[in-house]
């Protein structure tokens, strides 16, 4: 009998109301621009990329972002304007802070010496939070006409990230599977 696999990411969500405004702005990317593929997941800070798990060990994933959520304090998070990743991803810019570079960094300790996670991409280039809007199917013509119109666009938000998600992709998009409070929450 063959071992089912799935792919997984581990994330930090922001509150419902900034959800929704960055799924406004998701829309307005597939409506504008022709690019969708942003709307296959919650929006999201992505802090372990994606990667494979057999489904018979997601009790011991789940045990070890339990074990590793509850010693987390909150991270405050301030997302401010736009970035790009030139020449095909536009976000939602997440300022850097100590707290969730910090809280990155020791996730992806954790998994590698818990777990055997590792992420060989992640760890040749530094952290870059983001919260992605558009990226993969906007063609490269479609970022040159939307790029000038966000460089400057104003945002900005601030929220406090008190839970890590564990989400699970079925195939077609991304659903949380499981959620994980931080210590202080």
């Amino acid at each position: 009998m063959q071992k089912s696999q799935n792919l997984f990411f581990i994330a930090l969500l922001p509150p419902q109301e900034i959800q929704d405004y960055a799924n406004q702005i998701k829309q307005y990317f597939a409506d504008q621009y022709a690019s969708r593929h942003a709307q296959k997941s919650p929006p999201h800070i992505t802090l372990q990329p994606p990667f494979e798990w057999l489904d018979e060990n997601v009790p011991g994933l789940e045990a070890c972002l339990q074990e590793f959520a509850s010693r987390q304090k909150a991270v405050p998070i301030t997302l401010s304007g736009y970035g790009a990743f030139v020449p095909r991803v536009i976000y939602i810019n997440v300022v850097r802070n100590p707290e969730l570079l910090a809280l990155q960094a020791a996730l992806m300790t954790h998994l590698q010496r818990e777990l055997a996670i590792v992420d060989k991409v992640s760890q040749t280039r530094p952290f870059a939070p983001h919260m992605t809007v558009a990226f993969k199917d906007l063609t490269r013509q479609n970022f040159k006409a939307a790029w000038p119109e966000f460089q400057q666009r104003e945002l900005y938000f601030e929220f406090t990230a008190d839970k890590l998600t564990l989400l699970r992709h079925d195939g077609r998009r991304w659903n949380i599977k499981a959620e994980f409070s931080f210590l202080s929450s």
